[in-house]
């Protein structure tokens, strides 16, 4: 099963490395990762996609996690309401006649010509995974050349908090 973690480390060199391997020690198959700075530079979050066979592995992966120096925080959100994107590159073969015919594929998804050649087009598309992998697979009748895919990041909704504040999410 699939599980989407995130966890928030000190921004130092090593972390990534360190972490990464201790989850290919114990033969956990990352399917995505991302890493990025947050609104501190000093802070980065991790987003992995991990598939386990059960809750039980989940919540040892969690605990190793904690185990490690630099890592602040670590929460499975798999199940809570999160905000999550992924961004895909495709190149496509596309002739001249075909480059209108893709144009209008790819419009519904809201996704954008990035480059135009002789003999391809470039297109990106952000959104969930779901909506990447229709695109995708709507363009595989022409012909990808070449595919480069981000990964899921993500985090928690915002909600209210019990002093009445709002925390906003933004949403594409």
């Amino acid at each position: 099963m699939k599980r989407i973690i995130t966890a928030t480390v000190n921004n130092v060199s090593g972390v990534l490395n360190r972490v990464t391997g201790m989850l290919a020690r114990r033969n956990y198959n990352i399917e995505s990762i991302t890493v990025g700075h947050t609104e501190n530079p000093a802070i980065s979050r991790m987003t992995f996609v991990l598939v386990v066979d059960n809750k039980k592995s989940i919540e040892q992966v969690i605990k190793q996690l904690y185990k490690q120096v630099d890592v602040l925080k670590v929460s499975d959100i798999t199940d809570e309401s999160i905000v999550s994107r992924e961004l895909a590159l495709v190149k496509v073969f596309a002739t001249a006649q075909q480059r209108g015919e893709i144009a209008a594929i790819i419009n519904p998804f809201r996704a954008v010509i990035l480059d135009v050649g002789r003999e391809t087009m470039t297109v990106q598309v952000t959104g969930d995974q779901q909506k990447v992998e229709a695109l995708i697979d709507l363009l595989h009748p022409y012909g990808i050349k070449e595919l480069a895919r981000t990964g899921i990041t993500a985090f928690k909704r915002g909600h209210k908090t019990s002093s009445g504040d709002q925390k906003v999410s933004l949403i594409n």
